[in-house]
């Protein structure tokens, strides 16, 4: 049988299946240690509002368990996803103060 010179390995046995496999160092998302900015948004939800969190320079992992966290305290739902933390209703003063406890630079953005 003839080898391909393009052929890649996409299980190991004692790896398991590297299509998935991910880069040893976890990229941070959001702007490299910036300001974290907290907004009220409702464009785009039918007048709903949500506060949204931006510039989180944390891992996904982190992002979702800082999500977790903010969701509790506010006792709302949300999502923590393309490095946005999105909380239901008008929460930034609970948001803000959550997050200068955990010792990140956060700011009110927009209006």
């Amino acid at each position: 049988m003839a080898k391909r010179s393009n052929a890649k390995v996409v299980y190991s046995t004692s790896d398991g299946d590297l299509r998935k496999a991910r880069d040893p160092q976890p990229a941070a998302t959001g702007g490299g240690g910036g300001r974290v900015k907290v907004r009220r948004e409702t464009s785009g939800r039918r007048g709903k509002t949500v506060t949204s969190v931006s510039n989180v320079p944390v891992t996904d992992e982190q992002l979702r368990e800082l999500a977790g966290r903010l969701k509790k305290r506010c006792g709302v739902g949300g999502s923590a996803k393309d490095g946005v933390i999105e909380i239901q209703g008008d929460h930034r003063d609970t948001v803000l103060e959550l997050l200068k406890a955990e010792g990140f630079d956060a700011v009110l953005a927009g209006g």
